[in-house]
């Protein structure tokens, strides 16, 4: 079994040994899907290395495994757009936009 982890920022999907928690956006899967895995066009696949002995916890391994989820997660710096927003928008995030309510 593995857990599967996709890095939307850098188009990557990385496969390693199967979580010890439940996270948001990780997807357990049996051996024989984790083998056939494939990604998008485009994208790369990580194939971690499990352990094939008993499961030993190791704090580091965890915290560097969070630390690269959270740097992935991470908001990108973008520049200021040029001018003021469009009628009717008040923001944008990545593709979404937020839009003021006709009464304000």
């Amino acid at each position: 079994m593995a857990t599967l982890t996709y890095v939307y920022a850098d188009s990557t999907a990385v496969l390693g040994p199967l979580a010890t928690y439940a996270e948001p956006h990780c997807y357990d899967l049996c051996a024989e899907h984790a083998e056939r895995l494939t990604a998008p066009r485009g994208w790369d696949v990580v194939r971690l290395a499990g352990d094939t002995g008993p499961l030993r916890r190791s704090s580091d391994d965890l915290e560097a495994l969070a630390n690269a989820v959270r740097e992935a997660a991470r908001p990108q710096e973008r520049t200021p757009r040029q001018g003021p927003p469009p009628e009717g928008e008040s923001g944008r995030r990545g593709h979404l936009r937020v839009l003021r309510s006709p009464e304000s």
